[in-house]
């Protein structure tokens, strides 16, 4: 049976306490659909791809990470605003996005999922003064190379990660945070982190990297951001008995 869309919603802003994040763009219901939820797509971003195939699917809600409605982007709907947001319209299709709400929950978010999969043990918060940060701390069951740490890596994502490092070192100590968060390193630096795991590089990482002798990984914005989707799809599915399917729109960046 569908369960309510108003319901569905509410739960899930509570739990992601999305009213407590000051965030670059609106968490909740972004586009409202039907009235009724039975099949869930989800994705990392609502681009076109993803609501042609959710539309595809006969989806009543598409789930994202990435969704519209940004600070600072041009407010018209036109051109590739308005083809997406007709998309959804046409299909009578909810969006509904969660951006750092679903970076930083402690079990479904995105930063918790890729530690879990990585396999990194006791999380702590990479900045311990600002604990909404998404950043986080942790060490490995027992040292290994980074050369391994990276091959597991790219295991995981189907991609290869951009290492910047001595691949023969042993590393234990790992501080992580997905998305674009290389301005992080510092923090990494100053929690004694053996390596640093991101989403995305700068040109000034490489060398306070090389400097100060840390580790550091770059795994893609998208690759390390799929997980905390799928894994709240998977969380409400089961919960109202629903249909779920994530598709994964390839984005090598």
């Amino acid at each position: 049976m569908p369960v309510d869309l108003q319901q569905l919603v509410t739960y899930t802003d509570e739990l992601l306490q999305a009213s407590r994040f000051s965030d670059y763009c609106p968490n909740g219901l972004q586009v409202q659909g039907r009235p009724g939820v039975q099949r869930i797509v989800s994705g990392v971003t609502a681009c076109q791809l993803l609501l042609d195939a959710a539309a595809e699917l006969e989806a009543d809600l598409v789930l994202v990470h990435h969704g519209f409605f940004w600070r600072g982007e041009a407010q018209p709907v036109v051109g590739m605003k308005r083809r997406r947001l007709g998309t959804l319209l046409r299909h009578d299709m909810s969006l509904l996005a969660y951006h750092l709400p679903l970076d930083a929950h402690p079990e479904l978010g995105n930063n918790a999922r890729l530690g879990a999969l990585l396999g990194i043990l006791d999380p702590e918060h990479l900045d311990a003064a600002s604990p909404e940060s998404v950043g986080s701390v942790g060490r490995l069951p027992q040292p290994l190379r980074a050369a391994d740490l990276v091959a597991r890596l790219e295991s995981l994502t189907g991609r290869a990660p951009l290492h910047i490092g001595d691949p023969g070192r042993p590393v234990q100590r790992i501080a992580w945070c997905i998305g674009a968060a290389q301005s992080y390193i510092g923090a990494a630096v100053a929690a004694g982190a053996d390596l640093f795991l991101t989403g995305e590089a700068s040109e000034q990482t490489v060398h306070i990297a090389r400097e100060e002798g840390l580790q550091f990984v770059a795994a893609g914005h998208h690759a390390t951001e799929r997980y905390g989707v799928q894994a709240l799809g998977e969380h409400l599915a089961a919960r109202y008995g629903l249909e779920h399917r994530y598709v994964d729109i390839d984005n090598p960046v």
